[in-house]
């Protein structure tokens, strides 16, 4: 959950970009983090394993918003995407308040999708939470690529609730809709945080 930094109102929150691997979770995180202003991220992170790597970093968006006195910063994770790595997906998913679940929409990996979207809820009720409640989006990245499942075969594999959750197509290696993604997750946590009073 958010943290709150009393001496320099702050309050910082967690956003979580999870999916399978090979998808551009770390593609995303790459992409804001050598576009954005250089006064408004933190140095990046990289634990490596031997597949794929965890990074994160901090964002501070120049036009942060507020919530009462305290200014918002947002710490940006991602999750290895190989599933022999669940017990550090499930441990950088705690105390989340946003998650991007970022899906490849190659047809050849929707099968992965479904698997790793199951494994973050699985992984959320460990910790005795719902996806209900928390805020995510879903991105449907590589939509550059020949070979991807339309978004209406994508919204129903993914996106089947009610309502349903925003969702945007992204290419990340080009940047496309990346920043717009950040933006939409950043959003929605931030009405809820003001929903929970800042806790």
């Amino acid at each position: 959950m958010a943290s709150i930094d009393f001496a320099n109102k702050e309050i910082a929150c967690k956003l979580v970009y999870y999916g399978p691997g090979l998808g551009g979770k770390t593609t995303n995180l790459q992409y804001v983090h050598d576009h954005a202003p250089a006064q408004s991220t933190g140095s990046m992170v990289s634990l490596a394993t031997e597949t794929d790597r965890t990074l994160f970093f901090d964002f501070l968006p120049l036009e942060a918003a507020r919530i009462g006195e305290f200014r918002t910063k947002f710490q940006l994770y991602t999750v290895p995407g190989q599933t022999y790595y669940n017990a550090t997906r499930k441990l950088v998913l705690q105390g989340a308040d946003g998650v991007v679940f970022v899906a490849d929409s190659q047809w050849s990996k929707m099968r992965e999708n479904v698997e790793s979207f199951r494994n973050l809820q699985e992984n959320l009720a460990g910790y005795g939470r719902s996806i209900e409640d928390v805020p995510y989006i879903l991105q449907y990245n590589k939509r550059d690529l020949s070979s991807i499942a339309p978004i209406e075969y994508l919204e129903f594999l993914l996106n089947n609730r009610n309502p349903r959750v925003p969702s945007l197509e992204v290419v990340a290696i080009t940047g496309y809709g990346v920043f717009k993604c950040l933006n939409a997750i950043s959003k929605l946590v931030l009405a809820s945080l003001v929903r929970r009073g800042g806790r």
